[in-house]
């Protein structure tokens, strides 16, 4: 590696981390200030203030990444550029595709490991500061396990009012059967007291309930004591991983929902933007610096700060369009895969364009 590469990378990394942590605190005291009335009022002890921003401060990272990416590597260049450091680069035989040769290398290691940390790390850490906002905020209270409602193949819908972990057992339960051939039509529907799972046979049991049967003439009831349900298609642990809301799920848990989205009959089409959308926006790294480092490679009269700013312009109308595709997509207009990815393609081309464009 030579010295120059050395000093790109060196200079690069460290105000990549400067913006990171300047961007994350403005973040945390923003918010922080939002929410002190509610720690005040629900008398949050300080370790838990501290907790609840520990947690929150990997998805700040993960928002402020991109925007940390794209500030060095205006700083970076920019200032070489204003103190004609890049002049002298060029003056000595190395071309301008060469210079960007070490910041977009380590561009790319930055986006894949933002689309680790976006897919794994964050969701856990949102798993723990939603604990928090129930338990102590009293925001979105909601007791675990309780009033379970699901899909849980084509034709059957499950209810449950409330699940404990601990013993297994569901209280409460009613499972609907519906004609495949037309699902406006109900055939049997299952009401229970409790349905527990036992694990030596791997079966769901419905305990003190009533089975009906419907058909166009008659219904035939049954009243049970204990009835084995052999044909559920859920296992205990995954009435705990449907209560969880996309943001709080990894990568692997988000491809399971979508699987059982599919497999029960429903559309997984917001899941699937939502997946797509942890591995683009990691990419918003690479991206955003494909545009910073062609425009302020080349000295301006307008300085850096115009520079800067226009910059900045470019990362709120990339986000802006991002959540205009997002919506769109949710609403069935584009296929998942493309609305996720398509503000990547498009600022990608225009991108490329401009760096063919630099002078060399």
């Amino acid at each position: 590696m030579k010295i120059l590469d050395r000093y790109l990378i060196k200079q690069f990394v460290q105000t990549i981390l400067f913006g990171i942590l300047a961007f994350t605190l403005i973040f945390v005291v923003i918010d922080m200030m939002e929410n002190l009335d509610d720690f005040i009022d629900q008398e949050v002890e300080f370790f838990v203030i501290f907790m609840y921003y520990i947690y929150f401060i990997p998805e700040i990272v993960k928002l402020m990444t991109p925007v940390s990416v794209l500030f060095a590597g205006l700083f970076t260049t920019g200032r070489m550029a204003n103190l004609n450091e890049i002049t002298a680069i060029k003056s000595s035989g190395i071309s301008m595709y060469r210079f960007m040769y070490p910041i977009i290398i380590v561009t790319i290691f930055i986006s894949a490991l933002s689309i680790y940390f976006g897919g794994f790390i964050v969701p856990k850490a949102n798993k723990y500061k939603v604990e928090i906002e129930v338990n102590y905020l009293k925001k979105g209270i909601s007791f675990a396990g309780s009033n379970i409602f699901f899909q849980d193949s084509r034709s059957r819908i499950v209810n449950i009012s409330f699940f404990d972990q601990s013993n297994l057992t569901a209280v409460r339960v009613s499972v609907q059967e519906f004609n495949p051939d037309d699902l406006t039509k109900m055939h049997r529907r299952l009401d229970a007291q409790r349905l527990t799972y036992d694990t030596l046979i791997n079966k769901w049991i419905a305990i003190e309930g009533i089975d009906r049967e419907f058909n166009n003439i008659s219904e035939k009831i049954e009243y049970f004591g204990r009835k084995e349900l052999p044909n559920l298609n859920f296992l205990p642990s995954d009435l705990q991983f449907k209560q969880q809301k996309p943001e709080q799920m990894n990568l692997t848990e988000l491809k399971k929902l979508i699987d059982d989205k599919i497999k029960s009959g429903n559309d997984p089409t917001s899941i699937l933007i939502d997946y797509y959308s942890r591995f683009s926006f990691g990419m918003a790294s690479f991206v955003s610096i494909l545009f910073a480092l062609p425009l302020s490679a080349n000295k301006r009269k307008s300085g850096l700060a115009l520079q800067f700013g226009i910059n900045i312009l470019i990362t709120f109308i990339y986000l802006g369009l991002m959540k205009i595709f997002e919506a769109f997509g949710k609403n069935g207009a584009m296929n998942p895969l493309l609305t996720a990815w398509i503000v990547n393609i498009l600022f990608t081309a225009g991108a490329i364009v401009n760096i063919f464009r630099i002078k060399q």
